[in-house]
């Protein structure tokens, strides 16, 4: 889109018809005076020869254009160019609970998850920022968000599992704010998790309104095995199987604008987040272009000066 930084400056164009109102008042009164007069020296003195009236409404003209061009410029204009691109803010959600060291994924779930989130940041664009938030009874800064992505790479493989229960509206939160630390770019974020939200300071629902608020797409991706997976058991020796809350990151997701993706196994996670690189979208860069109003408008005084006082000047 175009438009303009300071369109206050605009008004100055007001001016060009003012002033081209007042010159052609000045010629035809100047004609009409010539006329009372019955010298036909004077007559021909003040209408003048039409090469150098030509040359004269030209200058003017000349001028005019670098009034209205100078304008335009203090304005400071902007446009979006498709080829250049702004880059994003990227904040990976990983859950790091419990039921994430279950091994149903190849080491397991955790250590699929990073590698799936690694393959993502290297597929990131040179211009775009990472960051990392893991999750479980709370929520943790484990990579800030950074242009470094080698360093949030490294960060990303030095997290290990946690005991605690699954805080996904903490995560989320956490994950908002980090997005937000770095003004003036288009921000998203991609949320893992293979459970319930069953713990934390904040409701799953009041994070979807913090990235509703901030206008951040919020990406889901469900990680759970076709078949029922034993995570533990309980102090009578039941086990307890990993249950993944898919209405709820559908949700989350339908909500801020973004999708919800289902892993069943590690092939399919690392395709997910290969994939999720194309859905982040892009958008054109605002580039300023005031600059070359007020050179177009220079050009142009220097072009009327050589018109008045150059090779075949109007004055001598």
């Amino acid at each position: 889109m175009a438009g303009f930084y300071n369109p206050v400056w605009l008004w100055g164009l007001v001016l060009i018809p003012i002033l081209t109102a007042a010159y052609y008042f000045v010629i035809r009164k100047k004609k009409l005076d010539a006329l009372t007069f019955s010298r036909i020296a004077l007559v021909k003195s003040a209408l003048g020869d039409k090469p150098k009236t030509r040359r004269i409404h030209m200058m003017f003209a000349i001028t005019l254009a670098a009034i209205g061009l100078l304008f335009i410029g203090l304005a400071d204009p902007h446009i979006s160019l498709e080829q250049e691109k702004v880059g994003v803010n990227v904040v990976l959600v990983i859950d790091d609970s419990g039921s994430m060291q279950a091994s149903d994924y190849q080491p397991t779930r955790l250590e699929a998850a990073k590698n799936a989130a690694d393959l993502l940041i290297k597929n990131l664009e040179p211009t775009d920022n990472a960051g990392v938030v893991i999750f479980e009874s709370g929520a943790t800064t484990a990579a800030y968000l950074s242009p470094d992505k080698d360093r949030v790479r490294q960060k990303l493989a030095a997290i290990t599992p946690k005991p605690g229960q699954t805080a996904i509206g903490d995560g989320l939160t956490l994950a908002i704010d980090m997005a937000k630390s770095i003004p003036n770019k288009k921000s998203i974020v991609i949320l893992l998790s293979d459970g319930v939200n069953n713990t934390g300071m904040v409701t799953v629902d009041e994070a979807v309104a913090a990235a509703k608020n901030a206008n951040i797409q919020v990406f889901t991706v469900g990680l759970g095995s076709e078949q029922p997976t034993v995570i533990g058991y309980d102090w009578l020796g039941n086990p307890q199987y990993a249950e993944l809350d898919e209405a709820t990151l559908r949700s989350v997701a339908e909500k801020t604008g973004g999708r919800y993706f289902k892993s069943v196994d590690g092939r399919t996670l690392s395709e997910i987040y290969t994939g999720l690189t194309s859905e982040i979208v892009r958008e054109p860069e605002e580039t300023r272009i005031g600059d070359w109003s007020i050179a177009g408008a220079l050009i142009l005084i220097l072009i009327e000066i050589f018109l008045r006082y150059g090779r075949g000047r109007i004055i001598p």
